[in-house]
């Protein structure tokens, strides 16, 4: 996959250390405060998820999330406890077609309040892992009727998109619970300043650099690719579980030399072996790119801001940033 786009300019210019916000400190896995509560009540399908609605909502929210930290969420099973935490909460927060069993009980619950991330901005497809290099010709195989029309739900790794997303859930809030619509419209803004300044910090951060091409475990990073002119070349596909071809990995091998890759990056929340493999056999460093769909005491930052600055960290250093 080659994807390029200019960025978009944040909407505030500022220090990339004033980004941090505070932990998901309302933030809950325990079902006995999901719902009930005399705040309004948000079932969350996930991190980036729960983030939003905690931010956005402030003291006002008891924001409770469906995936336990450190429990890779494509591969969450709904219990019945909670689709009772569904039933009993004021709304929903959740990302359609990442999580299927989560789309199962949405679908069933009888909740008023369903906020669907992916109907909040532009979902796109990014097509195959593969890129060509200059003067080649193009792969003759056309893509799997699968992977021609898989959208690429990783929209949060891109603060663009991310702030589109907070855009809409805020105006939902604001419907659902008038009373308190002043203060998530206030907080809606203030998160999105910080999302502008870290647009802002990608953007200047990757401006100039030695390579444009990094190598992942997962392709959950095309829209961070896309947005900031990079090309990134993932060992599997969009499902971090599944196993590539010896034929793809002997492509990757031959691609890191043609295009001065120097890292391959792994994440926390998936088996590192396959990137490790990879790195050690043609003779790469690792390092790791985090994905966000979950905080652990392995991530490299407290939240979404401090990760997603320790990504760009890394990121520099892998690509010759000058």
């Amino acid at each position: 996959m080659n994807v390029r786009r200019q960025h978009i300019s944040g909407i505030a210019v500022a220090a990339a250390t004033a980004l941090g916000l505070g932990t998901l400190s309302a933030c809950s896995s325990d079902s006995e405060a999901a719902g009930g509560t005399d705040k309004f009540d948000v079932v969350a399908s996930f991190y980036p998820m729960a983030f939003l609605a905690e931010q956005i909502g402030g003291d006002h929210v008891n924001v409770t999330s469906l995936t336990e930290p450190g429990q890779e969420p494509h591969d969450l099973e709904i219990s019945a406890k909670q689709t009772a935490q569904l039933q009993e909460s004021d709304a929903v927060l959740y990302l359609k077609d990442l999580q299927p069993a989560v789309d199962k009980a949405v679908a069933q619950a009888d909740v008023k309040n369903k906020i669907d991330a992916a109907t909040l901005t532009k979902l796109e497809d990014h097509g195959s892992v593969e890129h060509e290099h200059e003067g080649e010709e193009p792969a003759a195989e056309e893509p799997s009727e699968e992977e021609e029309h898989a959208l690429d739900p990783h929209i949060w790794l891109d603060p663009v998109k991310y702030a589109e997303v907070a855009e809409g859930v805020a105006k939902s809030f604001e419907k659902a619970d008038p009373d308190n619509a002043a203060d998530y419209e206030k907080n809606a803004a203030a998160l999105a300043k910080k999302l502008g300044d870290l647009d802002t910090a990608f953007a200047d951060g990757l401006k100039n650099t030695d390579s444009k091409v990094f190598f992942t475990n997962h392709a959950a990073f095309g829209y961070l690719a896309e947005r900031y002119g990079l090309t990134m070349e993932a060992i599997s596909g969009l499902d971090p579980e599944s196993e590539p071809s010896p034929a793809r990995i002997k492509e990757l091998q031959e691609e890191a030399k043609a295009d001065g890759v120097t890292t391959v990056f792994y994440e926390t929340l998936v088996s590192d072996k396959t990137a490790k493999t990879l790195a050690q056999d043609a003779g790469l460093k690792t390092d790791v790119l985090d994905p966000l769909e979950g905080i652990t005491d392995k991530s490299k930052g407290d939240d979404y801001f401090q990760v997603m600055e320790s990504n760009l960290t890394a990121l520099k250093t892998a690509l010759g940033a000058k």
